[in-house]
């Protein structure tokens, strides 16, 4: 069942121990803009699907990022989200790969869904095969006297 969340509030999602960031909804509108955003744009054509990844990525974490806890400037002075911080923190790979798991898949995880298998026809036979073999007979051994 689709469940609906109707409150349309960011939420906070944990990246790394100590290191959370809130972030918008993942909607239609965000995620469609991401797609018409001039880096996503940029990327030249023959990219691998790897580059595409990232640089789409960054380009949703600057339109989703609100806010974050637990990420500092090389003193270890905690800094606001800005697009030039957002990404760097997504050139971190365990940050990266977060992000993806926990934010922009479970929006993919949606698209997927309708990419499975239709179910299987109704009915007592509808769309069996027959996979049932005829048993075979034992073959005769010679008796021993």
């Amino acid at each position: 069942m689709l469940t609906l969340d109707l409150t349309n509030a960011p939420r906070w999602h944990d990246l790394a121990p100590g290191v959370r960031v809130q972030l918008r909804p993942l909607s239609t509108a965000l995620m469609v803009a991401t797609r018409s955003d001039p880096a996503v744009e940029a990327v030249p054509e023959e990219a691998s699907d790897d580059e595409r990844a990232v640089a789409f990525a960054k380009a949703l974490a600057r339109r989703a990022v609100l806010a974050w806890d637990g990420i500092g400037d090389a003193d270890g002075i905690g800094i606001d989200p800005s697009p030039e911080a957002i990404d760097a923190l997504l050139d971190v790979w365990p940050i990266f790969e977060a992000f993806q798991l926990t934010y922009v898949s479970k929006g993919l995880l949606l698209d997927q869904e309708k990419n499975v298998s239709a179910p299987s026809p109704n009915g007592p036979l509808a769309g069996a095969t027959d996979t049932a073999k005829l048993a075979r007979k034992p073959a005769k051994t010679a008796r021993r006297g």
